[in-house]
Formats: C-alpha cells, sequence, structure tokens
C-alpha cells in the first residue's frame, strides 16, 4: 500500500478516535445539554482549525519540519503552517497511539488536550440566539429580543434581555452586556420550547 493511502487511512481512523473521545467527555460531563448542543460543540472541538492549533500546542509543526524526509524544508515550513495539514497530522498521530495503546490509554491524553477547545466550545461558542432562530424558523416563527431592564452605574451595568416568541414573552436573561443578556433569554426559550 503506498504511503499516502496509508496516510489517508490513518487520519480516517484518527478522526474517529477523536470525536468519540470529546463525544464522551461532552456526554459523561454535561450531563443536562440536549443532543443538539452536544453535536454542535464537539462539531466546534473537532474542526481542522481547532485540530490544527492542538497540533500546534503539541509541537507537531516543529517535529514536521525537523523530521521530514525527502522534502526540501522550504516545503516542510509551508506545509507546516498549513491547518489541513496539521489538522491531518495530528488525526494521523491518534490513530497510531490508538492502535499501539487503545482507547483507554489514550482517551485521557486527548481529552486533556482538547479540554480548552471544550471550555471554549460550551462558554463562547454555543450561540443559542442562533439556535432558536433555526429553530422556530422550520415552524415558519420567528423571535425577537427587548432590553427590559438596566441595573448599575455606567461601568458596572447589568441587562436584562427577554425573548419573545410570536408575541410571547418565552425566556429571559442577565448579563453583563445586552449580548449576554439576549444568549441567556434564548437559552431559557429553547429550555422552554423543549
Amino acid at each position: 500500500m503506498d504511503r499516502l493511502l496509508s496516510y489517508e487511512r490513518l487520519e480516517f481512523l484518527g478522526d474517529s478516535v477523536l470525536e468519540l473521545a470529546v463525544a464522551r467527555a461532552l456526554f459523561e460531563g454535561y450531563p443536562d445539554f440536549e443532543e443538539g448542543q452536544l453535536a454542535k460543540i464537539r462539531s466546534h472541538v473537532v474542526s481542522r482549525r481547532s485540530c490544527a492549533q492542538v497540533a500546534r500546542e503539541l509541537g507537531l509543526d516543529a517535529q514536521l519540519v525537523e523530521k521530514g524526509v525527502g522534502v526540501p524544508k522550504e516545503e516542510l515550513e509551508r506545509l507546516a503552517r498549513n491547518t489541513n495539514v496539521l489538522a491531518a497530522l495530528l488525526e494521523a498521530a491518534l490513530a497510531a497511539l490508538f492502535l499501539e495503546h487503545g482507547f483507554q490509554a489514550i482517551e485521557p491524553a486527548i481529552v486533556h488536550a482538547f479540554q480548552p477547545r471544550i471550555d471554549y466550545a460550551i462558554t463562547e461558542h454555543v450561540d443559542y440566539k442562533t439556535e432558536l432562530q433555526e429553530l422556530l424558523a422550520r415552524g415558519g416563527r420567528h423571535v425577537s429580543y427587548t432590553v427590559v431592564d438596566t441595573e448599575g452605574p455606567p461601568h458596572e451595568r447589568v441587562f436584562t434581555a427577554a425573548a419573545t416568541i410570536d408575541g410571547e414573552q418565552a425566556g429571559t436573561g442577565r448579563g453583563r452586556s445586552k449580548k449576554e443578556a439576549e444568549q441567556e433569554a434564548a437559552r431559557q426559550a429553547l429550555a422552554s420550547l423543549a
């Protein structure tokens, strides 16, 4: 079997190993999250961009340049900056580790390496407003947001926002910005529709 085909097969397997490790961490760590939320978070965490970032943090880019054989150094340096190449390299490495050591042995290290991405996806990336809008659009319904209260001095404002679906208030949220309050209101509205 030629090297490229072998590498692509490893990449395929590594992608599945990564998805399973992250899915299990999310499933066990966030029992209140619904399947749709978990899927969106997992998708962000295992994205090419995220994998490339973890590859850089693990030094795989430097290893590629240092240990690449039969390829000019300039080409290796170019490849080491390519997001898709780094993501594929990480996935292939995960597959090799899985084949050598088994899932149980490598799962904790995978979750540890991706934990900052999981934390980010849970606190920053999940967009409840978009999720609510998409859900309602399927039924021809609409949501609007209004700030119903503002408290505190200008440098310490706390906003309260309401999510209104077809004229009825479906959720309220508080936050240090209007956006944060609207996200919380959307989260509550989603929960009320479940």
